[in-house]
């Protein structure tokens, strides 16, 4: 294992100039849910020139694939990308506010950020696969390419796909994004369920609304109109906030969160909108506090539609799965991170760290990032402390749809420290930017990478440790009830999410209409 582990990192060094180009590259396409053509072109090209066997499109998402390659019989390790960014987060890898050259702040920026999360994997599978040739090494490498995790898109379609099956074991690695969970593995709180899903308002035939038979043909500037889709939109969102107030507030850490969907079709005249879309994200700890939140909505949401005029279709998005902790293989990934330790920044980041603090405001620290991104933390000690703000029977907390991947195979959620600033609080942009620069997020993508990588090595080569991974697995499956796949909807592509176009003024950032009828 010592000359697998050092030819892994070899490779990661070797290449780090590369990693930083790429992760540079899709830092800079920033491009949001659903609407990732060029990260996705990007990875499936890049896979398929280092030998990798890749299937576009995987599961009916067109901004999905799933690459494997194989050095003969053996185990099976899962590895993944995401590469979504969010709107309204468009900076430029700058230690001043700034959108990406050609650009407005409305377009897509990359906050987590994805675009490092991709490129680490990336780097811990390309490490696994050169040790696995080096050193002889059986098994097949699994890599798929997870579009619209901001909406927790992809996750739960592959799971009902079947990709996740077959797996020995799957590793998820994310940028540090919540103290305590900075440079550790989930331990036995892992994230919740989500239930995802936008109601699609239309006014298909206002003239029916208050219209009484016989009527002549009213003045229309000023006869009686029917509310239509902005109404019944604007009526929904205002009550279903009051709605949260009677809806399980007192039970464990959740939240139900609104995004208005834009549909270009306002007007000024005395004509009712014809479609609003209303998005809502569900985040709690079990899939009994999804139904019950949702089933309220549903059934708010057909009252509102029926007193404006209007029909309501239920769109879903996502609904997945509360994670189930697997104690081996989330340790054999710790052991992993003891060995490599936490990223190191050189004094050209924090020299660019301090520039954002100053741009910020904000006095610049001589060490600026904060201590949690520069040591370990024991996955028990940062559980206990994670405990401390949750009810004793809360099994899970927050949301992330890497949880539908503990279903089907023992899952490790490895976290590696993004920068961070001591002091703030900071304005959005600062964040993203610091992910954007180099000196500043190479060092979390190499340490990700050599972790990825080592722990992949040990899954590979340790069979005890396999089995015991997997005899937890189904201990658990089967204690939480082995709950399906969830994913009984298509892929919700025909939303108008947002997108760049190409136009006579350049690249640009553009909100689609749907195609008509098209209710995915």
């Amino acid at each position: 294992m010592q000359a697998a582990k050092a030819t892994a990192d070899d490779l990661i060094a070797a290449r780090a100039g590369e990693l930083s180009d790429w992760c540079a590259q899709i830092f800079d396409f920033a491009e949001p849910a659903w609407r990732e053509y060029r990260s996705a072109d990007w990875y499936v090209e890049r896979l398929r020139a280092e030998g990798f066997e890749v299937e576009p499109g995987s599961a009916g998402m067109p901004t999905a694939f799933c690459a494997n390659w194989s050095n003969g019989d053996g185990p099976r390790v899962g590895l993944y990308a995401e590469y979504d960014a969010v709107p309204g987060n468009c900076q430029a890898p700058l230690p001043l506010a700034a959108p990406r050259p050609g650009l407005g702040p409305a377009a897509a920026g990359h906050t987590d950020p994805h675009s490092a999360l991709g490129i680490g994997a990336l780097a811990g599978l390309l490490a696994t696969k050169a040790a696995m040739q080096a050193h002889d090494i059986p098994g097949t490498l699994q890599f798929t390419g997870e579009p619209a995790e901001k909406v927790r898109g992809s996750k739960p379609i592959h799971a009902a796909a079947g990709y996740y099956d077959g797996l020995a074991a799957m590793l998820s690695f994310h940028p540090f994004y919540m103290l305590p969970l900075c440079n550790t593995v989930r331990w036995d709180t892992h994230c919740g369920a989500a239930y995802s899903f936008v109601y699609r308002f239309r006014c298909t035939a206002p003239e029916r609304w208050g219209a009484q038979d016989g009527a002549p043909i009213p003045q229309s500037h000023s006869d009686i109109r029917a509310p239509g889709a902005n109404d019944a939109l604007m009526m929904m969102y205002q009550a279903g906030r009051s709605l949260r107030d009677s809806m399980l507030p007192h039970r464990g850490g959740w939240s139900v969160s609104e995004a208005i969907l834009a549909t270009g079709q306002a007007t000024a005249d005395n004509l009712p909108a014809l479609q609003a879309d209303l998005q809502y994200m569900i985040r709690v700890p079990d899939l009994q506090m999804a139904e019950q939140i949702s089933g309220q909505l549903h059934r708010l949401a057909r009252q509102v539609a029926e007193m404006t005029g209007c029909t309501v279709e239920t769109i879903w998005v996502s609904k997945s799965r509360p994670g189930l902790a697997n104690h081996a293989v989330a340790r054999l990934a710790w052991e992993a991170l003891q060995e490599v330790g936490p990223p190191v920044w050189e004094a050209p980041a924090h020299e660019l760290a301090r520039k954002v603090q100053a741009a910020c405001g904000q006095p610049a620290d001589e060490a600026p990032l904060i201590e949690a991104c520069t040591r370990l933390i024991d996955p028990e000690e940062a559980e206990a402390i994670l405990r401390r703000d949750l009810p004793p029977a809360q099994r899970n907390s927050t949301s992330d749809d890497y949880t539908d991947m503990s279903w089907h195979c023992p899952t490790a959620r490895i976290y590696i420290a993004r920068p961070a600033l001591r002091g703030g609080p900071y304005p959005p942009w600062a964040m993203n930017a610091l992910a954007g620069m180099p000196a500043l997020i190479d060092p979390m993508v190499q340490v990700a990478g050599r972790v990825l990588a080592r722990s992949a090595l040990r899954i590979l080569t340790d069979a005890p440790a396999r089995a015991a991974a997997w005899e937890e697995f189904e201990e658990r499956r089967a204690a939480a009830e082995d709950v399906p796949p969830l994913a009984d909807y298509p892929p919700p592509i025909h939303l108008p999410w947002p997108e760049y176009v190409e136009t006579r003024r350049g690249r640009d950032w553009h909100i689609p209409s749907p195609p008509s009828g098209d209710a995915r």
